[in-house]
């Protein structure tokens, strides 16, 4: 659960209060009987862990695409290579003429 801060506009009484989200805001002072107002201030957040970073995954991604990419351009200019050795040798088949 959530602590609030209140201010007192009468007397300047701060109060901490732990509260659920689903609770009303409070608006008396529990010390003059005045009028509370919640006080907002700003939140500290730390990010603890890998991946909250743009460069964390960066670097393992980037060399697993590459040497992907890297081995199937290998494999795929040896079959090229192997097709045009093969074509070279045979002859072109002549295609069937069509009869009318």
């Amino acid at each position: 659960m959530p602590t609030y801060q209140y201010a007192c506009n009468d007397c300047g009484e701060q109060l901490e209060v732990v509260q659920k989200f689903t609770d009303d805001a409070l608006t008396v002072c529990p010390a003059c009987q005045g009028n509370l107002r919640k006080v907002f201030s700003a939140v500290g957040i730390v990010f603890k862990g890998s991946g909250f970073y743009r460069t964390d995954n960066r670097s393992s991604s980037t060399s697993a695409a590459t040497s992907s990419s890297s081995s199937s351009k290998t494999s795929e200019s040896k079959s090229e290579s192997k097709s045009a050795d093969t074509s070279s040798s045979k002859p072109a088949a002549a295609p069937a003429a069509a009869s009318s």
